[in-house]
């Protein structure tokens, strides 16, 4: 039975981006987008908006590439106007801000470690002197490093990521609090990995489950503001922090786990920030959306 033309439309899911196996590629932390190959669509070609986020203006950590450069394009291309903070790779950084300002809108960026309270503090602080408001955080920065054994995580790294990973998040949200108006709203990028971990991948996971449950609770009592907190959770991604934080073999098989045998492209992940971040999802508030190929384990 031949399928409406309709449903034909997108074309296979199978194939929508490259599939491993991948070239041999490794990159200093944290990664450069130019460096990758195949490079990432992030919906540069692609993506039309239709004034969902009209007068709205987000704060998107690690903006400057993967799914946050996405975020930031989707967002400028619904009406809004955008910080990206990043943490060194400037020229990832301007690429995005150029990108959101051929969109029409307003870019700035910050560049910081947002692992130091006063630094999140600041980050939201300038967006809304810039900007004259906030409507938006994307909580989506973060940090990994893969080890063989759990005795071979230091201290010190599972404190990084730690901090990268939820306490971050957890100051950004507190001092967007203080500027986000009713209707605003805080997404976080969680990941499969808090709900189906692997041992390699160990103080990641946990930080992603804690900030699972960051979502949840935190969206219990910003209701109260009238602010909504939701998360996307990705499975595999193709992003500069796959060649950056992961060992050649499983870059090299990077996706192949998945329904589609391939990773998701940026470009894939951003309509569900933009959905979740606009009225259309006005009723919802402290879910967890998944897109891990097939993978989802919740």
């Amino acid at each position: 039975m031949t399928p409406p033309e309709a449903a034909t439309a997108i074309g296979d899911p199978s194939d929508r981006g490259p599939k491993p196996p991948f070239e041999k590629q490794t990159q200093p932390y944290p990664g450069d987008t130019g460096a990758m190959s195949p490079t990432p669509d992030h919906g540069e070609e692609s993506y039309r908006g239709s004034g969902k986020l009209t007068g709205g203006a987000a704060v998107i950590t690690g903006g400057d590439s993967g799914i946050g450069r996405a975020v930031a394009i989707a967002y400028a291309r619904e009406g809004a106007d955008v910080c990206i903070a990043y943490l060194s790779e400037e020229d990832d950084a301007e690429e995005t801000a150029r990108l959101v300002r051929d969109a029409g809108r307003q870019a700035v960026t910050f560049r910081g470690d947002l692992r130091e309270e006063a630094k999140c503090r600041e980050l939201i602080d300038s967006a809304v002197e810039r900007f004259g408001r906030m409507t938006v955080l994307v909580n989506n920065a973060a940090y990994q490093m893969t080890e063989e054994e759990p005795d071979d995580f230091s201290s010190e790294l599972f404190d990084r990521i730690l901090k990268t990973n939820i306490y971050a998040p957890f100051y950004l949200s507190k001092q967007a609090l203080k500027h986000l108006p009713r209707g605003g709203s805080i997404i976080n990028t969680v990941s499969i990995q808090a709900y189906s971990p692997s041992s390699y991948l160990l103080p990641y996971s946990a930080s992603k489950s804690a900030l699972v449950g960051l979502t949840k609770g935190l969206a219990e009592g910003a209701i109260e503001q009238g602010v909504r907190v939701n998360a996307v959770a990705p499975g595999p991604v193709w992003t500069p922090l796959i060649p950056a934080t992961m060992p050649e073999d499983k870059v090299k098989n990077f996706g192949a786990n998945t329904v589609f045998g391939r990773p998701a492209q940026p470009a894939e992940l951003a309509p569900m920030y933009v959905w979740l971040a606009s009225p259309e999802a006005s009723y919802v508030t402290g879910e967890v959306y998944g897109a891990t190929g097939g993978r989802s384990p919740f």
